[in-house]
């Protein structure tokens, strides 16, 4: 059985898509080499855009909150994949702490934690949530939509580790991107695993530096499948001591932005492109779709009105935006329904178990689409989604996938040496 996708996809034919039907055997042993050399995220999503001349990754998350999101077809493939990414973190656990995030009023995000935690029980292990908010002073318990209930409980500090009211597990999960900082209670560990390690949250991570680790893979990568690397990788460039409120670092914004435009030109004009080139800047720490706006022109990054600043200023948990990562736009010509759409492609460990379409109505191609008024249409699959079908169309929703799958697996590889690169000294034994 070959993977099959129940959601119908619309999109231009791309040679890249042939190039990864044909190499599908050095792709893989490529990837296999590199993992041995490279350890994995526990989990990870990647925002991917297809623009028929270009596949990319966009945006990379390690601390997914979207598994709710994933067709029930995908918990084996999940499950085993977390199976995986445990025995080699703490191949004897027997329980495990997951820490989600502080908004426990968004039914939805809680949605998610609980099918995490479901595919975590099915691994053999006791999980047990542990919240850092001030909300959580006992134990609580959380009705959901779909009749299910969480008991959230506050999370304890007993020395140098941390769990619940009688569990002080191996190992804890994160499911918190501490964009607020890391806590108190989850500061100085010792003895005790955390994945992702603190200093992948976004009070430390900054975009420009994956990217940059991206860079560096997919070069690598390229190489070997005898491609040009824009081809599957933006342009970028990061900008910092920005105040948008006082309009501090207008000019050497607009001078980034004029110079990837430029950039972006020139390879339009290279391989005859036609369409308008963007560019996308973004908070450089952060999430949720905040701090983001689309340019086509350095000049509308200079003398913002009001709500543009405001819009700019304040990402997520109230925090000031000062630097931000200029970033080639990326097309998305699929769509569903005639609304514009963008694979997300969810990991765990080395392995790809599947994803789903953000889906926006009011947003173009050239927008943003992790914004208010989004929805989600799962991709089911029959069997694991690296196994092309090489007789099949290369764009047939397998072997389309399957490239998905290729381009997330490469920013979970540039993911791994990004935290490995930004390991704080005090750690480094």
């Amino acid at each position: 059985m070959v993977p099959h996708l129940v959601t119908a996809l619309s999109g231009p034919l791309q040679d890249l898509e042939k190039r990864f039907l044909d190499k599908t055997t050095e792709i893989e042993r490529w990837f296999r080499m590199a993992w041995n050399d490279n350890t994995p995220p526990f989990y990870s999503s990647v925002d991917v855009r297809n623009s028929g001349f270009k596949l990319a990754p966009v945006d990379t998350n390690l601390f997914p909150g979207g598994f709710n999101n994933l067709a029930p077809e995908m918990m084996p493939l999940a499950i085993q994949a977390a199976l995986s990414a445990i025995e080699r973190i703490c191949p004897e656990a027997k329980s495990m702490v997951l820490v989600p995030e502080r908004h426990t009023r968004n039914t939805f995000y809680l949605t998610n934690v609980a099918r995490l935690a479901a595919i975590l029980k099915q691994t053999g292990l006791d999980i047990r949530l542990g919240s850092v908010s001030e909300e959580i002073t006992e134990p609580t318990r959380f009705e959901l939509p779909d009749g299910q209930s969480l008991l959230i409980e506050p999370l304890q500090r007993k020395g140098n580790r941390v769990g619940v009211d009688g569990l002080e597990p191996c190992a804890v999960l994160l499911n918190n991107d501490l964009s607020a900082g890391v806590p108190p209670v989850l500061q100085g560990l010792n003895g005790q695993i955390v994945v992702p390690p603190v200093h992948a949250g976004w009070a430390t991570r900054r975009k420009s530096t994956h990217f940059q680790c991206y860079n560096n893979v997919v070069d690598s990568f390229a190489d070997m499948l005898e491609i040009d690397p824009w081809l599957i990788n933006p342009y970028f460039t990061q900008r910092g001591q920005l105040n948008f409120h006082e309009r501090v670092g207008e000019e050497s914004l607009a001078e980034a932005v004029n110079d990837i435009l430029s950039k972006t030109r020139a390879k339009y004009a290279e391989y005859g492109i036609t369409e308008q080139p963007y560019v996308v800047v973004k908070a450089d720490a952060g999430t949720y779709g905040m701090g983001i706006m689309t340019v086509k022109d350095a000049s509308e990054v200079v003398g913002l009105n009001r709500k543009q600043r405001n819009k700019m200023s304040v990402v997520k948990e109230g925090l000031e935006v000062s630097d931000v990562l200029i970033q080639e736009g990326v097309h998305t010509f699929e769509s569903i329904d005639e609304a514009v759409a963008e694979p997300v492609v969810y990991m765990i460990d080395k392995y790809v178990v599947g994803g789903f379409y953000r889906v926006h109505t009011g947003r173009g191609r050239d927008e943003n689409l992790n914004a208010p008024g989004m929805h989600f249409v799962p991709l089911a699959f029959e069997s694991p989604c690296n196994t092309p079908d090489c007789a099949d169309r290369p764009d047939a929703a397998v072997n389309r996938f399957y490239a998905y799958g290729v381009i997330g697996r490469l920013a979970a590889l540039a993911a791994s040496q990004e935290i490995e690169a930004t390991v704080p000294t005090e750690l480094i034994a």
